[in-house]
């Protein structure tokens, strides 16, 4: 059984803090052997959405916060699964939509998508806005989807 949360930084308990940072080592550092500086200070102003399991592991996560740069616009990162071909990705990311759509006076979502998960995120309205490039030393495209707020 699986449980989707989604809260701020200061709801988080310290397992769940623990659970997701270990899912992001896991996945970011670990299998994709990647070096990188994950935590950079943003996650305590952003909103975790992120899936447990009953076991006390996090399947799945991402984080959603406001863009510095841009006052209509939230920027969704940190976007892992370590439970795959379960749909949890999609699960989530529909959940960061629906939250992006209640945060006041975003209008649009903005995303930093490894190329190959381009059409993961293609299938939730995304659309590419930028040419390729490196990050992390992978290959990155920006992507946008407008949201309407009710």
């Amino acid at each position: 059984m699986y449980d989707l949360r989604n809260k701020d930084f200061s709801e988080l308990t310290v397992w769940e803090l623990h659970a997701i940072l270990k899912a992001r080592c896991d996945v970011f550092v670990v299998e994709q052997n990647c070096v990188c500086a994950d935590i950079d200070g943003l996650d305590p102003t952003s909103r975790h959405i992120f899936i447990m399991t009953e076991d006390g592991r996090c399947a799945a996560c991402l984080r959603i916060f406001r863009k510095p740069d841009e006052p209509t616009a939230a920027r969704i990162g940190r976007v892992v699964t370590t439970e795959r071909g379960k749909d949890l990705g999609r699960k989530i990311l529909h959940e960061a939509v629906l939250e992006g759509a209640r945060m006041e006076g975003i209008e649009e979502l903005y995303i930093e998508a490894q190329t190959y998960a381009v059409g993961f995120y293609e299938k939730e309205g995304f659309r590419v806005c930028s040419g390729e490039f490196m990050e992390d030393g992978f290959p990155h495209v920006a992507m946008r989807l407008a949201i309407y707020n009710s």
